[in-house]
């Protein structure tokens, strides 16, 4: 029935442009035509009923073509975030009243059709041009309204206009990792933290993955930012620009650092360096666990248990509890030992700490 409804408006709407037509070809004088009169009437109506009808027989594949503008419409702007959006409907209303008062000028010009096409065109240039500049600024027009809040949406409560801080923004790894809500509680990171829906999609994908340690990884991340935005005091963001033109997560992270003037928090090693190389501010978990161990000096003694050899003869190791690597000489006959060790050197690697040593005891005897 509704379809029925539509092909009877194309049929009428065919009909009125057959009449608009046959008005514009009349007063044109092209033809020798009458100006009056019922021979006018028939013209008028013939013409109308001809382009009725067809329009009726072609309003299938009319309505047809219209479903199918209408879906790629409906896709072209789920691309697009709400602030975009209101965003670009804001910069076309702007745009057309200043094509409204720039094409008055055109008004004067006597010549046909000519002040017509000149107001088309300085009308789409100014709608394209509110459009295009409105979304691609929209960065700039927040920090000139000064409410920043209005271009994201907050998971957690409402952000103030003004932090303190820089935006910190969370990769995947950092987030699966987990230390990153321990450090948070400590109070020693102030956010707001911010989570890319790219990042939040990544971990979706990884939490369903038919791999059950990338899935158990993910569900973990996931965990991890729960407890963030429910246990600790700190403000969350979910950003939502998601940068279709790029496809690596690690570039679009690096896009979003910079569009924000903020630091990404990261363990990734490969990140970092390619953050480093772009003047990108780095907030590295690994890098901050190494810097928390202990300090070791030569010559300082230490109760350590020898759990195992190492890979050069007589070697043995000992383990500290943050993970530091004993490596003590001549030890591995004390394996399984609780003994007193003296540090000879410490060596510092992008892998970590290491700490030499040697027995307290053989020591004693050199001497």
């Amino acid at each position: 029935m509704l379809n029925k409804i539509f092909r009877f408006i194309i049929g009428v709407l065919g009909g009125l442009l057959g009449a608009g037509l046959t008005s514009l070809v009349l007063s044109t004088r092209i033809f020798d035509l009458p100006s009056g009169g019922w021979k006018v009437l028939l013209i008028y109506l013939g013409v109308s009923l001809l382009f009725a009808i067809i329009s009726f027989i072609l309003s299938p594949k009319i309505l047809s073509l219209a479903k199918k503008s209408i879906i790629i419409l409906e896709n072209e702007l789920q691309k697009f975030s709400l602030q975009d959006i209101i965003l670009g409907s804001f910069g076309l209303i702007v745009g057309l009243v200043i094509a409204f008062f720039a094409s008055k000028p055109l008004d004067s010009i006597t010549i046909p059709y000519v002040s017509f096409i000149g107001q088309l065109i300085v009308y789409g240039l100014f709608a394209y041009l509110g459009i295009r500049l409105s979304t691609k600024k929209r960065d700039d027009i927040a920090n000139v309204v000064g409410d920043v809040t209005s271009f994201r949406r907050v998971s957690k409560e409402k952000i103030k206009n003004n932090y303190k801080s820089c935006p910190k923004i969370l990769d995947t790894s950092v987030i699966i990792d987990g230390r990153i809500a321990d450090i948070c509680k400590t109070g020693f990171i102030e956010g707001p933290l911010v989570i890319p829906e790219f990042v939040l999609e990544e971990l979706q994908h990884i939490a369903d993955s038919s791999d059950a340690l990338k899935r158990n990884r993910g569900r973990r991340g996931l965990d991890i930012l729960n407890k963030i935005q429910k246990e600790l005091d700190i403000d969350i963001i979910i950003h939502e620009k998601k940068f279709e033109d790029i496809q690596e997560v690690d570039s679009k992270l690096l896009k979003l650092t910079q569009l924000m003037k903020g630091k990404i928090i990261t363990n990734d090693y490969n990140l970092n360096k390619v953050a480093e190389v772009q003047g990108i501010d780095v907030l590295n978990i690994n890098e901050l666990a190494n810097a928390l161990k202990p300090v070791v000096l030569p010559g300082e003694e230490m109760v350590v248990q020898v759990v195992r050899d190492g890979k050069e003869s007589g070697q043995g190791l000992a383990y500290l509890d943050d993970g530091t690597m004993i490596v003590i000489e001549s030890g591995r006959k004390f394996i399984g030992d609780t003994i007193d060790v003296v540090v000879t050197s410490v060596l510092q690697t992008s892998a970590g700490k290491m700490i030499f040593a040697k027995p307290k005891s053989l020591i004693d005897k050199a001497v």
